[in-house]
């Protein structure tokens, strides 16, 4: 980790700094400044650019307040950007409240007020179009603040941040403001290539001191204890009581088994035990219940808190729990108050939605002063709980991770439930970083003298795992970036080809891996001159050794090979050939009941959830079979490949009769090898080994190194040679895959956007097909822009336009595991969704084609209610038998509109840009419209 900024005794400015605006701004402040924010405020005074990398509520934003203010007072402008819709909101209120309206404008997807302000909030993305469309809004820019810039990590977004700090002006001042990072000096070194002059400032001090505990049981304990001998240690007081509590749940278990016979309830627990789960006092079992853990937070003065519970339906289960419990947090006058202030807010949305919104037990729990918090909500619901939790109305929330970005919503104590999250993929601990990041809420500054993190007990957690966690100072910030079909064309447009490649050659993305291959090329540079000694101790009076060490390894090659192929019984080779193929193979049953072409699809589970080695397959007519040893009665050999969907469904019919029909269509395009024809070349092949190992034998002998009498010992210099040779060349292998490796992706994608003419044939001019694509800001921009192009959306009506569109925004959180096909509304939309299938295929396949990731399919499981929506239907209707909350289905309209108004700006058709403009103001509607957070 850098060193921190060292902590001065006294309050005097740094020297030579000039105070005239800095004690007017900290004027206005009701708190001394530390002293990184004044050093932070210094480099910005001076001119210089600044990189601040601090704890969560320490006080950063300062830095970038002070460039508003400066802004502000020197006849320029700051734009202040945020990752997030709400955060934009949040900092724009706080930016009101402290210069007025008429100075600070907001600028998101869906707001835009003031945007000529000399102060103007913003998120990320919209400075980034305001970049390519040379927006004259950047006009006397000064300043632009990166908030939470550690976000450019961000897999899905951050390339955004990395444009943006690469395109702007050489004028413009950057303040950069991150969480704590232990590679905070390369961001800064970085940022000094592209930005110029940057102070980099670290502070790992906390302002308000953060306490780590345990609750085990009941009892809130320390988990580290200073005997003046080690800094941390984790305290024995805790391992001797979690010893006890194991000992005692043993005891219990054991105790279960002779009350085997125990009379049963409904649900499988014995008759007259406590359904809420262990008393405060009783016999522990698996921990105290959620309203437990807040009562005994409550007793203890360590309100208020949040609880991160990794899980949405757990957050809203907290609520319920909490009133069926009795839970009363806050006074009832406090709680009439809550209850007169939420239904002012939420007047707007429609009646009839308020029970399928969940607004009765969000209300209920928030006038007893506690609420969940998590992406799932409508954002009006969470804009209340911010709000209601940051005055200290309401004590208790209970969140998802989602909470810890950038949000302001400090608290007292925090609570983690478990060391362990779904990363959208699988269940993973949650890493030192994260639990930083979700621990640094606690400890509200100028408030509590100190915050307290709780992790509560569990026999499935280890007090040395969470100490690891607790005391684990590094966590590097890595680049996420990659260009994309968009940024490709604006760049072409804006600074040429060969230029735009030059730039992306600043990305911190390469960047880094420049820097990551010094290690690597400094120990070729070391191979290199061990090869030299090598070859000099092999050399031979008689001839070049070297030549005839390349023959000895090729014929042992050759030998290993052919002995491997003997040994291995026709059935072994079948089975392994089996277990070779992968989804998309596609393969030729030669005899039997499953004679004939089929494909392979991904397979099923184990027991053991390991991939189960036998193939599933789809055969010409669509039908799904099992492929057995017993079903190929030889070798089985791909004769062809086509991609599968991520999301294909092996149970739909529809799905394996469109995959049986991609495999005959490319059957017919790549008509494969007969049987015979297959079987008389590796028959030849087989021939040719034989004879090509015999040709060796020969050319050995025949070689003059063979007679040296030194030549064992200058072959076992060789193979010294020959290993150390390929470990080099892997080495380099590395180095030249990572060098320029920013600067090839853009080119091949340049390479295929000229293929499909959105760049002319070299590549360098965008053509007016390419400026449709440059309107698209998408994560699937460019088959977007190959819809409008070949007129796949122009015979659709609003609402099966809106439908369409949802399927390029949409992607399921995870799998249900029904395997039904989606539900489509009419044959117009699934038609449109068939060809937006295709093109997507041949997309992915020209993308492999040129060494680029292929994008991702297209989901169109939410088609239908997206279509339901913008034909009027009622939310109730439109999300029964769905799994979908309201607060999802808000934000996937609020995209979908995002993309519809890209759509109407692009469109080169006045038909399809109606139809766009008409489908925005169908999804705008009702809760939709009402709720303008997000």
């Amino acid at each position: 980790m850098p060193e921190s900024v060292e902590r001065q005794e006294n309050s005097t400015p740094p020297r030579g700094f000039d105070s005239t605006h800095f004690s007017r701004f900290a004027a206005g402040y009701d708190f001394p400044f530390d002293d990184f924010q004044r050093l932070g405020i210094e480099a910005v005074q001076s001119g210089r650019s600044v990189l601040v990398a601090a704890p969560t509520g320490s006080g950063k934003t300062i830095v970038g307040e002070f460039a508003a203010y400066l802004a502000l007072h020197t006849n320029r402008k700051t734009f202040y950007t945020t990752p997030i819709k709400a955060l934009s909101n949040q900092k724009y209120a706080d930016l009101v409240a402290r210069h007025g309206a008429d100075n600070v404008g907001l600028l998101t997807g869906d707001s835009s007020i003031n945007g000529e302000a000399p102060i103007v909030v913003m998120t990320t993305e919209v400075l980034r179009n305001m970049i390519y469309a040379g927006s004259r809004t950047l006009g006397k820019l000064g300043f632009v603040v990166m908030d939470e810039v550690h976000y450019l990590a961000d897999r899905f977004r951050g390339a955004v941040w990395e444009e943006v700090i690469v395109m702007l002006a050489p004028s413009v001042q950057l303040i950069s403001l991150s969480a704590t990072v232990s590679n905070a000096e390369e961001f800064g070194d970085w940022l000094r290539e592209v930005r110029g002059d940057t102070e980099v400032i670290v502070e790992e001090h906390r302002p308000v001191p953060l306490w780590q505990q345990m609750m085990v049981g009941p009892s809130l304990m320390d988990l580290f204890v200073d005997d003046g001998k080690e800094k941390l240690r984790v305290n024995p007081h805790l391992l001797q009581r979690i010893e006890q509590l194991d000992g005692e749940r043993r005891g219990q278990r054991h105790g279960r088994r002779e009350d085997a016979g125990a009379p049963r309830g409904r649900r499988g627990r014995p008759r007259g035990s406590n359904p809420r789960g262990p008393v405060r006092g009783g016999r522990p079992s698996r921990g105290p219940s959620r309203p437990q853990v807040i009562d005994a937070l409550d007793h203890d003065g360590l309100l208020p808190a949040i609880t991160f519970i990794f899980s949405r339906a757990g957050c809203e289960g907290a609520v319920s729990q909490l009133l069926a419990w009795g839970t009363k947090l806050i006074p009832d006058k406090e709680g009439v108050r809550v209850r007169r202030l939420v239904e002012e807010r939420i007047s707007g949305l429609p009646e009839e939605d308020l029970v399928v919104l969940g607004y009765y037990d969000f209300v209920e729990g928030l006038s007893r002063g506690f609420a969940a918090h998590h992406a799932g909500m409508l954002p009006t619901f969470r804009e209340i709980v911010e709000e209601l939790f940051t005055d200290g109305t309401i004590k208790a929330v209970f969140a998802t991770e989602t909470l810890a970005l950038g949000i302001n919503m400090p608290a007292r104590t925090v609570v983690l439930e478990r060391l362990v999250k779904y990363n959208g993929e699988t269940h993973a601990d949650i890493t030192p970083a994260e639990y930083t990041q979700l621990t640094g809420r606690a400890g509200r500054r100028g408030i509590d003298y100190e915050g307290h993190a709780v992790v509560l007990w569990a026999p499935t957690v280890d007090p040395h795992e969470v100490a690891g966690l607790a005391s684990t100072r590094t966590y590097p910030l890595r680049s996420s970036f990659v260009p994309t079909s968009n940024m490709a064309v604006n760049l072409v447009d804006k600074l040429g080809r060969w230029r735009a490649g030059q730039v992306l050659e600043q990305s911190f993305a390469q960047f880094q891996a420049d820097r990551s291959v010094v290690g690597s090329a400094r120990a070729i540079h070391r191979n290199e001159e061990a090869l030299e000694g090598y070859a000099e101790a092999m050399r031979c009076h008689l001839g070049d050794f070297a030549e005839y060490a390349a023959l000895r390894r090729e014929l042992t090659d050759l030998e290993k090979t052919a002995a491997k192929q003997r040994s291995a019984s026709r059935r072994a080779a079948t089975a392994v050939s089996l277990e070779q193929l992968e989804p998309g193979d596609i393969i030729e049953v030669p005899e039997g009941r499953r004679a004939g072409y089929a494909v392979v699809i991904p397979s099923g589970r184990s027991k053991r959830g390991n991939t189960d080695s036998v193939p599933t397959i789809v055969n010409a007519d669509g039908q799904l079979r099992r492929l057995t040893e017993t079903d190929v009665p030889d070798v089985v050999e791909a004769v062809n490949r086509i991609p599968v969907p991520h999301n294909f469904q092996s149970r739909s019919p529809r799905s394996r009769r469109d995959l049986a029909a991609s495999m005959r269509n490319r059957l017919r395009e790549q008509p494969p090898p007969s049987p015979a024809e297959r079987r008389a070349a590796r028959e030849e092949s087989d021939e040719s080994s034989a004879a090509e190992v015999e040709q060796l034998r020969r050319r050995l002998k025949a070689h003059p190194c063979d007679d040296c009498p030194y030549r064992e010992q200058h072959a076992r210099w060789a193979e010294r040679w020959w290993k150390l040779r390929r470990e080099t060349d892997g080495l380099q292998r590395q180095v030249d895959r990572r060098t320029h490796s920013v600067a090839r992706t853009f080119n091949r994608i340049c390479d295929l956007l000229a293929e499909l003419g959105y760049l002319d044939q070299d590549g360098a001019t965008v053509t007016d097909q390419g400026r449709v694509l440059q309107r698209i800001y998408t994560e699937k921009d460019l088959l977007a822009a190959e819809c409008l192009q070949h007129d796949v959306w122009r015979t659709l009506d609003a609402p099966s336009l809106a439908a369409v569109v949802c399927a390029l925004v949409y992607e399921a959180r995870r799998s249900d595991g029904t395997g039904e096909e989606p539900r489509v509304p009419g044959e117009q939309t699934r038609d449109a969704l068939a060809e937006m299938t295709r093109i997507t295929h041949g997309l992915q396949d020209a993308q492999r084609r040129l060494g680029l990731n292929p994008m991702a399919e297209i989901d169109p499981g939410m088609t239908w209610m997206m279509h339901r929506w913008a034909s009027g239907g009622r939310l109730e209707t439109v999300l029964r038998d769905s799994e979908m909350s309201a607060g999802d289905f808000v934000r996937r309209c609020k995209q979908v509109v995002d993309l519809l108004d890209q759509v109407a700006d692009a469109a080169p058709h006045e038909g399809v840009r109606r139809t766009a403009r008409s489908a925005i103001d169908k999804v705008m509607r009702g809760v939709v419209a009402a709720d303008r957070l997000d």
